[in-house]
């Protein structure tokens, strides 16, 4: 058992923090802590000696406490990644999640705007608006690997499930590129005036585009089949980001200069409804498996919760100053949220509003949070879903073409797990029931507590 491995018998409280405040209490408890680690190692290794005399205690105390600090100055990242786009540096910063500090920072393309991770985790895109190309970050080495020229001043970026192809708002060369994920190279191209920011359809579909057009400003929408635009949304004011809902039947738009997101009914393609906010809303999304919707709100700098049914914010929490995007951990538990504005990062614990805070580089802008990958859960057997909260945690889980996927009730509420391809699924899971289903076909297989349809989930099958 290695020193790293020591520390994952602390306390969470005492092992992750919450600020730096509580720093000094936790050298204050380190002995204590330690004498926790040797009781627990002695009930699992019974037959160790176990010293009782200080001097030995105080020495291996020591020894954790030096391979600690020696972790934490490393590119030691026990936990999910995030990865954070610096503006004015062009670096992106690699933010231990867990750890709560930079574990690596690494030059790309000049200007990074857009960020998106594959579905499988392997790779980070990342656009660079004051240049012509798009860095790819192997998340193996956290190391550039590769460069796409698509044109000039790439903007935002977005996946099309299953993870084959990125598509890349274009802004200086008006389009929207078709990037090939495997070769990284542009596959296709479709004309899109002053394209800014993309969401893409649950099923694959269509991509939604907002078009910043002087005295034009729209949102585009384009057939990803055919690669071509089938239509448009008329709007009064700059376009700054749309994302879809996860069952796709609602897109949240944020415009210029207005205090409230825009609900827009994609089947009719119009705007239904408004959700108020503080000024200057920069990003709402709904994640998968969430019952609120959350949006960024550059104003007040806050990260402001709303009631999808209702429309209306019920909480807010104050993050850094003039907050600019965010992205959910992998457990469904924890916002990261970027203040370009004080150049940090805002852990933000969604339960109880507790917040850590990261120095990063210099304007953090995008930031794109790193999901377990298939390779991960092919090396530890069937991948695992919990169901707790009354959401599926990970909400979206991605493995191995042939890999099965294992769903467990932890909550205290009876769930089921009902597939939206008509699979044979658990119409009814009691609390600590269980349910696997093997995926061999490469593809995106969405779900819905079939007790709660509110609750959704997705799994990604990658080829092997």
């Amino acid at each position: 058992m290695t020193l790293q491995t020591l520390f994952l018998f602390q306390s969470p409280a005492k092992r992750t923090g919450i600020d730096s405040k509580r720093e000094c209490e936790q050298r204050e408890s380190r002995h204590a802590e330690t004498t926790i680690v040797l009781w627990s190692l002695r009930m699992q290794l019974p037959s160790l000696p176990f010293p009782r005399t200080s001097t030995i205690l105080r020495g291996l105390c020591a020894l954790c406490v030096a391979a600690f600090a020696s972790a934490t100055v490393g590119a030691w990242a026990a936990g999910p990644k995030a990865y954070v786009g610096n503006f004015k540096d062009s670096t992106v910063s690699v933010v231990d999640i867990d750890q709560g500090q930079v574990s690596a920072t690494l030059p790309v393309a000049a200007g990074p705007d857009g960020m998106v991770v594959t579905p499988g985790g392997a790779s980070v895109f990342v656009s660079g608006s004051s240049a012509s190309s798009i860095s790819v970050i192997d998340t193996a080495t956290d190391r550039v690997s590769r460069t796409v020229e698509v044109g000039s001043g790439p903007q935002g970026l977005a996946v099309v499930p299953g993870g084959k192809t990125v598509l890349a708002a274009v802004n200086g060369a008006d389009l929207v590129a078709f990037i090939d994920v495997a070769s990284a190279s542009v596959a296709a191209t479709v004309p899109v005036p002053k394209p800014h920011t993309i969401a893409v359809r649950p099923d694959g579909t269509q991509a939604y585009v907002a078009s910043q057009e002087p005295g034009k400003f729209s949102v585009v929408i384009v057939d990803l089949a055919a690669r071509k635009v089938v239509g448009t949304i008329a709007l009064d004011k700059p376009p700054r980001d749309l994302e879809f809902g996860p069952d796709g039947k609602t897109l949240y738009l944020t415009l210029a200069g207005l205090a409230a997101v825009q609900v827009i009914d994609s089947a009719a393609n119009r705007i239904v409804g408004q959700i108020p906010t503080g000024v200057s809303p920069h990003v709402a999304q709904v994640f998968a498996g969430q019952a609120r919707g959350v949006a960024v709100v550059q104003g007040p700098g806050e990260v402001e919760f709303f009631d999808p049914a209702t429309n209306t914010v019920d909480r807010k929490i104050a993050v850094g100053k003039q907050p600019h995007w965010l992205d959910i951990t992998p457990e469904g538990r924890r916002l990261v949220v970027s203040n370009e504005g004080d150049n940090t990062v805002s852990i933000v614990d969604i339960a109880s509003g507790q917040m850590r805070t990261v120095a990063v580089g210099n304007a953090p802008r995008k930031i794109a949070v790193q999901h377990v990958s298939a390779a991960d859960h092919a090396a530890k057997g069937a991948a695992r879903v919990s169901i707790a909260n009354f959401a599926f945690m990970p909400a979206e889980i991605a493995v191995a073409a042939g890999q099965s996927v294992n769903w467990r009730n932890d909550d205290g509420a009876p769930h089921g797990v009902q597939f939206k391809d008509g699979a044979t699924g658990a119409p009814l899971m009691l609390p600590k029931a269980d349910f696997s289903r093997k995926f061999d076909k490469p593809g995106s297989y969405d779900y819905v507590c079939s007790v709660h349809p509110y609750m959704t989930g997705r799994v990604v099958v990658e080829a092997p």
